[in-house]
């Protein structure tokens, strides 16, 4: 099963303060909108996403579709059909994909211990 481009999803307080932090460590910006809260930061293949005001709690998060630098993929599996993959599996769901529609959607499962995992398909 192919999940797509991986990173982590960060709660923070204060957006700007995580910025600097993180641009201390290495990463740098590669997407967001750090006006309407969030931004994206790399640091060669790691990923972390900055979130103010958006999540209760961090999260792994997996982007069908795109690479890890936010490029399309030639090929990749719909997330709906992932979704109908794990739901065969028995794994239960906190937000579903509508699976009547097509392009952008998102589902959200939990690990068995309570970490929220989010597969949001962009495109």
């Amino acid at each position: 099963m192919e999940l797509g481009a991986f990173s982590n999803s960060l709660t923070v307080k204060d957006l700007n303060k995580s910025i600097t932090f993180y641009e201390k460590l290495g990463f740098q910006a590669m997407g967001g909108n750090a006006t309407g809260g969030w931004i994206i930061l790399k640091n060669g293949s790691c990923i972390i996403g900055l979130f103010q005001g958006m999540f209760e709690k961090n999260m792994l998060t997996f982007n069908p579709g795109w690479n890890e630098n936010a490029e399309n993929l030639d090929t990749f599996t719909d997330i709906r059909a992932l979704q109908n993959d794990l739901k065969s599996k028995g794994i239960t769901f906190i937000a579903e994909a509508d699976e009547s529609t097509s392009g952008p959607a998102h589902f959200m499962i939990e690990d068995p211990d309570g970490n929220p995992i989010l597969v949001d398909q962009h495109r």
